[in-house]
């Protein structure tokens, strides 16, 4: 376990900080009367996750690897961290849909059927609980997989 401390370490972080976009989230207004941009504005965390694998991976690089790092090495790590993001991806959604936001999968439903987006039926079955553990925790391995990729290439050094 001591061999992958930085990995958990930063997907601890990682899913910290999720909690804390949400937060953020609830309190800009887009959970309730802002619903609109919400599903637009989530998206910006993006930003923040990369700024956290590239920060996750220059650590293990200097720390574990002692200053140098390839591709290979940088891209497994990353992987770890989406491991663990993965693993702890219901816990953060339980967390954010119990205390953060108690509310949001309703209004989003409301909204989708208001708008005519979505039957009661399908927005229903797409939000609520078991499905965001389920979407986010496969997001979390895809997404975290790809960003692996790409900031280990920047940030590989022989």
């Amino acid at each position: 376990m001591r061999k992958y401390g930085t990995e958990i370490k930063w997907g601890i972080i990682f899913s910290m900080a999720t909690l804390i976009w949400l937060y953020f989230e609830k309190t800009m207004g887009w959970h309730d009367e802002l619903i609109a941009q919400q599903l637009i504005y989530t998206n910006l965390f993006a930003i923040v996750a990369i700024v956290i694998y590239v920060l996750a991976l220059k650590e293990k690089r200097k720390k574990d690897f002692g200053g140098r790092m390839s591709w290979k090495q940088g891209f497994i790590s990353g992987i770890i961290i989406s491991i663990v993001v993965a693993v702890l991806t219901p816990l953060t959604q339980y967390i954010g849909s119990l205390w953060i936001a108690p509310n949001l999968f309703t209004n989003l439903i409301n909204y989708k059927v208001e708008t005519g987006q979505m039957t009661q039926e399908v927005a229903r079955n797409y939000f609520n609980l078991k499905s965001y553990m389920v979407q986010g925790t496969f997001g979390a391995l895809t997404m975290g997989v790809v960003t692996s990729a790409i900031v280990a290439l920047f940030l590989k050094k022989q």
